[in-house]
């Protein structure tokens, strides 16, 4: 099976504006391509690692890929999805969340040898001329095509930023700016940005006569149409010091039964025909399938060793059985208080966000420490206890661990 066909197998494919021309492109490994990530935080996360997961698939395929961090693009912010306009971020920030991205991409990506490109669309969009933008690109582009794009119309309930709105000739002008200097002829991304990768095609055609192609990858929503990888707590990190590889596989093994296999086959790298095996084992082994997918996905992203652990640490918990010392944990100072009230540790562990979120927890049922389901939400943690070390449990699967260094 060829790279394009496995890629429609697994369900990656959700809208291309040329699928012979982008099949014969990627089949054959001449395709130069990009993916776009604007630099929003310190951390890539879940979904990012969707499109990290297709362009590691093109590129062992014999297929380039320019990784298009998006420095200047930022600065404006993207309106696609954005019922409000994102907040400004300061060029340090930015250029932090970059050195970041970079360093977690190369644990995916092989940019040895020439193999790959990252890029920095800060190096040619600060540099831009207003009004030669305005008469070279914005004569190409028609307000009203714009204005009936899918990323602007919720925006435009709200009010849309003259900003925002130039986000789309910014991200037109990435494409046409590769095309020129680095022969790329394709733009991947998420189906959200369909609109935005069609004015890319737009523009190179315009401005050169030559053909340029875009193919969108379906967003990764669960059963309510909420975007995989985000939790009540936030994002789910693939910065192991902002989300543990514990509670990253934690997140994987507790996902809606019906997108296990769904999340297997565009995450993992799992052969289809293992995939189809595990597809047939039924609801009477979903919790192995799971078990499989939160394992494959946290060895991807932290290594095998942190993966085992995670895994050892869940089923200690869960069934009681394996190692349970690799579960979340907070140290505390040596030279703490005798005591610690309950809300106070709630909120080091980050368990709660705030004490009024810790009360109505612990009113509520929520918290339990050592399997003691707690009620009093003025009750103190004594010192011993917090040498000895005390397992807090949040809800039905969330396990933190506190003691004293």
């Amino acid at each position: 099976m060829k790279i394009y066909e496995e890629l429609v197998k697994r369900g990656l494919v959700a809208q291309v504006s040329d699928e012979a021309e982008i099949r014969d492109l990627i089949n054959t490994g001449r395709a130069i391509f990009y993916i776009g990530f604007d630099p929003t935080a310190d951390s890539l996360h879940v979904g990012h690692f969707m499109t990290l997961s297709l362009m590691k698939r093109l590129q062992m395929a014999g297929n380039k890929p320019i990784v298009l961090l998006g420095g200047g693009t930022a600065m404006i912010g993207d309106p696609s999805g954005k019922s409000d306009m994102r907040s400004m971020m300061s060029l340090d920030t930015i250029n932090h969340n970059i050195n970041c991205f970079k360093k977690q991409m190369s644990k995916f990506i092989d940019f040895s040898e020439g193999k790959a490109l990252a890029l920095n669309n800060a190096d040619w969009l600060l540099k831009l001329n207003y009004v030669d933008l305005l008469r070279d690109v914005g004569s190409c582009f028609s307000v009203n095509k714009m204005l009936a794009a899918e990323c602007y119309k919720q925006r435009m309930e709200k009010g849309l930023t003259f900003l925002e709105f130039n986000y789309m000739i910014m991200q037109s002008y990435d494409f046409y700016y590769l095309h020129q200097h680095y022969g790329c002829q394709i733009q991947f991304g998420g189906d959200d940005q369909w609109s935005n990768m069609l004015g890319g095609t737009e523009l190179i055609r315009k401005k050169t006569g030559k053909d340029a192609y875009v193919l969108t990858i379906p967003l990764l929503t669960n059963n309510e149409g909420v975007k995989m990888g985000k939790t009540v707590g936030g994002a789910v990190w693939l910065d192991g010091a902002k989300t543990s590889p514990f509670d990253f596989y934690q997140y994987w093994r507790n996902i809606e039964d019906d997108m296990v296999i769904k999340s297997m086959k565009v995450l993992t790298f799992l052969p289809l025909e293992k995939i189809d095996e595990i597809e047939h084992w039924g609801s009477s082994r979903i919790n192995e399938a799971k078990e499989v997918l939160a394992f494959e996905i946290t060895k991807l992203i932290h290594g095998e060793e942190e993966a085992t652990k995670a895994q050892e640490s869940a089923r200690a918990l869960f069934r009681g059985e394996g190692d349970d010392s690799n579960m979340p944990t907070t140290e505390l100072p040596s030279d703490a208080l005798d005591e610690k009230s309950l809300l106070e540790i709630l909120i080091l562990t980050g368990l709660a966000t705030s004490k009024g979120e810790g009360r109505r927890l612990i009113e509520q049922g929520g918290i339990s420490i050592d399997g003691n389901k707690i009620l009093d939400v003025n009750l103190i943690v004594k010192k011993e206890d917090l040498i000895r070390g005390i397992k807090i449990k949040k809800g039905k699967k969330i396990f933190h661990r506190v003691i004293l260094k």
